[in-house]
Order: structure tokens, then sequence, then C-alpha cells
């Protein structure tokens, strides 16, 4: 898979640890209360819960904060917000295409934040339409290599629906229609496999290759629209090849 891809992984095995923890516990929090208000409280029942928990869990979410927002998002206590799921598209300089998905409680505040975001960083705000087309709304699951080699992955997931498995040096991803995303999932768990991810994604159909310059550029719109407390996810379609990926680790 593309460099980007790598990249957004290795940016995802920092979240948990880098300065902003507390920012990031708060949009897992989000994210658990609004599943559990939409599908209910038991995660059984409810494969979204159980995601989103499970993704707090490996985030390092405390247990109890967990519970918490589940009992708020399905009404068992009082206090959860009334959340609004928003989709912003836009562009980083270089074209590099950007989808924004927003979890918000202030419409304006959010749009605010977004439009800021990328337009102090050489962004621009797009129109509804403007960008979707580059993305297809998929399963992404990603696992460590361990002992287990690209075609031992593919024969596990291949029966669950999986279309793909891609090599991301450390780790594997593993790609599927976003319906087939939870079985994919199982048949990970199912084998004994502790995934690293595993969530419903916008992958880009069509790719933007990056030089160094480009790729800080995304970066930083990327971070900068993540400094958000109303954004809960970016994707872009810039892809960042090998060896600036590794110019990049280089300058960190």
């Amino acid at each position: 898979m593309s460099g980007h891809s790598k990249w957004a992984t290795t940016k995802h095995k920092k979240a948990a640890i880098d300065a902003k923890r507390g920012k990031l516990f708060a949009k897992l929090i989000k994210n658990i209360e609004v599943a559990a208000r939409t599908g209910g409280g038991d995660p059984t029942g409810n494969p979204t819960l159980y995601d989103a928990i499970q993704k707090a869990k490996k985030s390092s979410v405390p247990n109890n904060n967990i519970d918490n927002a589940v009992k708020r998002g399905s009404g068992a206590t009082a206090g959860g917000a009334d959340w609004e799921t928003i989709t912003y598209e836009g562009y980083a300089p270089g074209g590099v295409a950007i989808l924004i998905e927003c979890l918000t409680d202030n419409r304006n505040r959010a749009a605010a934040e977004v439009r800021t975001a990328l337009t102090r960083n050489g962004g621009q705000l797009g129109d509804p339409g403007s960008v979707a087309y580059v993305f297809d709304r998929k399963g992404v699951v990603v696992v460590p290599k361990g002992d287990k080699s690209e075609d031992d992955i593919l024969e596990i997931v291949l029966d669950a629906g999986a279309d793909e498995v891609n090599d991301l040096g450390e780790s594997f991803e593993i790609i599927s229609e976003a319906t087939d995303f939870v079985a994919v999932r199982k048949a990970v768990q199912d084998a004994g496999i502790d995934y690293d991810s595993a969530e419903a994604s916008w992958v880009p159909n069509l790719q933007v290759p990056l030089d160094l310059e480009g790729a800080k550029k995304m970066i930083r719109v990327i971070e900068a629209l993540e400094d958000s407390d109303d954004v809960q996810d970016v994707f872009a379609n810039g892809d960042i090849p090998d060896d600036v990926l590794a110019q990049l680790d280089a300058e960190d």
C-alpha cells in the first residue's frame, strides 16, 4: 500500500503516547457515546460500539471512562451531549483531497475551526461533493506481522469478504467493503490474532504523489485539523513514497 498508509499507521501507534493524549481520549469517549446512543449499550449486539470500545482500550483509555461513556450514551445515566456528525471536504496544498469527519454539539464552531485550520495552512474548504468521489468507504483492519505471511493472512480473511492484504512494513493492512468489515475483524480474532486497529475508513481510490515539502504541507494541515475538539477523523489522498517517509522519520 502507499507510503501515506504507512505514515498513518505509524501516527496511529504514536497517538496514545503523544502530548495530546487527553484530546485523543475525549474524541474516543465521544465515539463511544454516539455508538451507544445509536445502537444501544450492549457491545455484543452493537458492533459499532464494540469497535469504539476496542479502539479506546488500545489507546489506553481507562475502563471507568469507557463505562461511563456507554452509560451516558445509552441513557443509563444523564449528561450525554447531543452530538451531530458532519463531514466537510477540502484541499491541502498541492491539490491533496481532504475529508474531515466532525462530531460536534455546535455546527457553527466546527465549521469555523475547520475553515481556519485549512486556510491558515495553505488549504481551502471545498463544496459538498468536491472531493468525496476520490474516497470509498472501506473496512480497514491492521494486524501485526508476527509469524504470519501475507498469504497466511489472506487465507484467514478471504472467506470473510476481504478484498486485499497490503504489506505496511511491520504490519499488514486488510481492506474490505465496509459491509464486510465486522466479519473480517471477527475472522482475525477467531484466528487468535490481536489486531492493532479495526475501523470503517475512507480509503482514496486516486492518490497524489508527494515530495518532502508536499508531505510536510499535507501533514501540517491534517495536524491542524485534528487539533480541533470537533474533528474526529481526517482522511487525505496524498501518497508519501517510502524514501520521503524515511526523510520525515529522520527529521522527527
